[in-house]
């Protein structure tokens, strides 16, 4: 079956990135979207520390990403620090889609709608591949952490609780 490009992986190959496409079937009922790709890439050998979540914060002024580990929480202080402003919070899930152009499950850090100011927690250069997601729910693409930074102009900081 061939694969429809998501806006994701279309900004990755016009960038020239090297990156790998892991798929896995999605439960529609299923809501915790990170667990669920957690549990479909460890069973293929990946850390569970290696595949890193999308979430779209809101600031003053407007909206920013945060990528992190699956299984860690976001600090909304430090990734308000380390995005220079004084609160932040989840943004509402229309926002986030509006937005990125991705539905919430399936927010890629790559190809988004609007360019968001991006934070990444600084655990990611410990990796050489980390997965997010591909844009699709079920969809993953694994990439240099390197080319995660530079493609979406992120920052680095210690955004964990």
């Amino acid at each position: 079956m061939a694969r429809a490009a998501t806006p994701a992986l279309a900004a990755l190959t016009k960038a020239g990135v090297p990156h790998e496409v892991i798929t896995f079937d999605h439960d529609r009922r299923e809501r915790s979207f990170g667990v669920e790709a957690v549990h479909a890439l460890t069973e293929r050998g990946i850390a569970p520390e290696q595949i890193y979540k999308t979430l779209v914060v809101a600031v003053p002024g407007g909206l920013a990403v945060a990528i992190l580990p699956v299984p860690d929480r976001l600090s909304l202080k430090a990734a308000a620090a380390a995005l220079g402003v004084a609160r932040a919070g989840m943004a509402e899930a229309a926002a986030a889609e509006r937005a990125t152009g991705y539905l919430v499950g399936a927010v890629s850090p790559f190809g988004q709608r609007k360019a968001l100011p991006t934070v990444v927690d600084a655990g990611v250069l410990a990796w050489d591949r980390v997965y997010c997601s591909a844009g699709r729910r079920g969809w993953d693409v694994g990439v240099s952490p390197q080319d995660l930074i530079r493609l979406t102009g992120a920052i680095t900081a210690h955004i964990r609780a």
